[in-house]
């Protein structure tokens, strides 16, 4: 049966092998087969992946093997021990991505055979391709909705302008008529809010998270819920669950369409006393791809095969802290700006190290038009890296971050939101307004929501009187975009007689008040040693 056309109707199902009639070489890339995975509670489970690569199992030229290990590699090995497949796992986040070995695959349950391409739309004789049936026009759909508005009498609230003044109301309820006649009701009881659209204020990102899935629908940055949108998207729309789904499921918002970065080169990293399980793709040396484990030094983040050449390096390498300036000190948390041009060789191996947990970055080699900020832990033993972001020397677009990573061993613990405000705290030092780089991976999303719900709820709980989105985004040096998006978000706007308020209700102020209680760890702007750096255009001039 030939594939049906889009003219023919959809395609036929995909082809299915019965377990038992095929073998281990029959199965190819693209191939959809049941393997056994580790379960929650301790059990082995079967689940369905997708075969993403096949490879002969490496052996590690490396490792010190012994007599009975030569003796055992000389042996005729069956087919299933020499083979590694990189699924896919049906359902689950692209980072769990990993080889497994052949004798882990199931050949007595049904093998999928991937689905044929659907040819490309025929193109009419004037070279457009031809709208499938069944569509009509967007011109049409437009017109409809246009028409459909207007016989409903739709007259959408007017938007909120950036120099527009608001009243901060705290109300006991959803705002009524009656109960906004006052222009500062301070003493008002609270409002009560659905907490569907709550933000986890350990969420670290991407960190990394790097990040995954298509989260099209919860981005802040997107135009239909900027300033310019005529109404609020609806609170169903940005729910937790749903949200937690997509990241659990889906891959990270922009993937590599390159056929090499599918495939994870490296299995895990041992960096100082932690060893951690990569995420992604990263390009380092072809000879150090597939070992079981690459060693990094903590301090100068070189990479080394095998744990006696790291041994041997540590006895040489002096190198205790990244190698700039320290701008910030308090407590046990360091802050360091390096210049990538000055220290290229320890910048590009911190890029080739943050790939492994970031998919969406593609740059690691030409890092001199960045500045990098390092945060780090002290102890008698030196600086641990905790994580990073990189900044653009000269934005045109005043990008604050252009890449940011909590190392996964240092996730959860509220490092993520401490870069953030960091960056922002950078930003009121130059006296800008900043906003990260788009698109965010998936942790970062996440991260960065949870910082502007708290700093602009912290904002307004202490403010006295009227304010205007202006205000805001001075005071803490987000981006009018971000400001607006982040109440429209959390419904802070209503609209009454004309008259645009920001209503704090009583939901936003208990999620607030339990942020207060966690007693996170905070930048403390006294400690922060620090000048915008200025650069001539010699120094801005790159690959010459």
């Amino acid at each position: 049966m030939s594939p049906s056309t889009p003219n023919d109707g959809p395609l036929p199902p995909p082809v299915i092998t019965p377990g038992g009639t095929y073998t281990l070489q029959t199965i190819s890339v693209g191939c959809k087969i049941y393997i056994t995975r580790p379960g929650p509670n301790g059990k082995t489970e079967e689940r369905l992946a997708e075969i993403l690569s096949i490879r002969d199992k490496p052996v590690n030229p490396y490792a010190r093997r012994s007599k009975e290990v030569k003796e055992e590699e000389a042996d005729n090995k069956k087919p299933e021990e020499k083979l590694e497949f990189f699924v896919h796992w049906d359902q689950f986040n692209k980072r769990l991505d990993e080889w497994v070995s052949g004798t882990r695959i199931l050949l007595h349950r049904d093998l999928e055979w991937p689905r044929p391409k659907a040819p490309p739309a025929k193109k009419a004789p004037n070279g457009t391709p031809k709208a499938p049936p069944g569509k009509a026009p967007r011109t049409n759909n437009l017109l409809k909705a246009a028409t459909s508005n207007a016989a409903l009498g739709a007259s959408p609230a007017p938007t909120p302008q950036h120099s527009q003044i608001f009243s901060i109301s705290r109300a006991s309820s959803s705002p009524a008529p009656p109960s906004l006649k006052r222009k500062v009701p301070h003493d008002e009881e609270e409002d009560n809010m659905e907490e569907s659209y709550d933000f986890d204020a350990d969420a670290d990102g991407d960190m990394d998270v790097d990040g995954d899935g298509d989260l099209e629908t919860f981005d802040l940055s997107l135009t239909d819920t900027g300033p310019d949108s005529q109404e609020a998207p609806p609170l169903s729309a940005f729910s937790k669950e749903q949200e937690i789904e997509k990241l659990r499921t889906s891959g990270s918002l922009t993937q590599s369409v390159s056929e090499i970065a599918r495939v994870k080169n490296l299995n895990r990293l041992q960096i100082g006393k932690h060893e951690v399980e990569t995420w992604y793709f990263s390009p380092y040396p072809k000879e150090y791809a597939h070992l079981p484990v690459l060693y990094i030094c903590e301090f100068c983040l070189s990479f080394f095969p095998s744990p006696f050449m790291l041994s041997r390096h540590r006895q040489r390498c002096n190198l205790l802290h990244p190698p700039g300036n320290e701008i910030y000190r308090h407590e046990d948390i360091s802050f360091f700006e390096i210049d990538g041009k000055r220290q290229l060789s320890w910048c590009r191996n911190l890029s080739l190290l943050s790939k492994c947990f970031l998919d969406h970055k593609t740059l690691y080699y030409d890092v001199t038009p960045f500045m990098y900020y390092v945060m780090v832990i002290r102890d008698s033993a030196g600086c641990h890296i905790i994580g990073y972001f990189s900044k653009e020397k000269e934005s045109a677009e005043n990008y604050n971050v252009a890449c940011i990573l909590t190392l996964p061993h240092h996730q959860r613990h509220g490092y993520g939101k401490l870069l953030i405000e960091f960056s922002y705290e950078l930003s009121k030092k130059e006296g800008k307004l900043g906003s990260p780089e788009k698109p965010l991976s998936d942790l970062g999303l996440l991260s960065y929501r949870a910082y502007w719900s708290e700093v602009i709820v912290e904002l307004l709980m202490e403010w006295e009187g009227d304010i205007s989105i202006d205000e805001v985004a001075q005071k803490t040096s987000v981006t009018h975009a971000d400001v607006m998006n982040t109440c429209i978000t959390l419904q802070l706007f209503k609209h009454y007689k004309g008259q645009h308020l920001i209503v704090l209700n009583n939901t936003v102020l208990e999620r607030h008040e339990k942020l207060r209680k966690k007693n996170r760890r905070r930048i403390h702007p006294e400690n922060l040693r620090w000048k915008p750096p200025v650069f001539t255009r010699d120094q801005l001039r790159f690959g010459w």
